[in-house]
């Protein structure tokens, strides 16, 4: 039993990475859209491309994200707003977003 409990541990663990990793893929695919969009302007246009291509589902499948139209929407409006991924997850930017809505809030 005890071996059993191992190898799903394990086997959880590696999943885990797994979809780390398929979601580092998505990262960078929505850090090459906005380079698209910043040099092209079509950087929604590429997201909402690959996300519906085969490979696109199947990578955000593998990172856990359900592909459905209301998430290539959601890639669409991220990239348009320009803002790269690790500027977007990173805690000045969160700060910055919150100071604005309360700032909006209390006007």
């Amino acid at each position: 039993m005890r071996d059993f409990v191992d190898g799903s541990a394990f086997n959880f663990e590696q999943g885990q990475r797994a979809r780390k990793l398929f979601a580092a893929v998505v990262l960078a695919a929505l850090d090459d859209a906005i380079a698209d969009d910043k040099k092209y302007g079509n950087g929604p246009e590429q997201i909402a491309r690959w996300a519906r291509s085969r490979d696109g589902r199947e990578v955000l499948s593998c990172a856990g994200i359900d592909p459905n139209e209301r998430v290539v929407k959601g890639l669409m409006e991220f990239v348009s707003k320009g803002v790269r991924t690790s500027v977007a997850l990173s805690r000045e930017e969160s700060e910055r977003r919150q100071a604005a809505a309360e700032d909006a809030e209390a006007a």
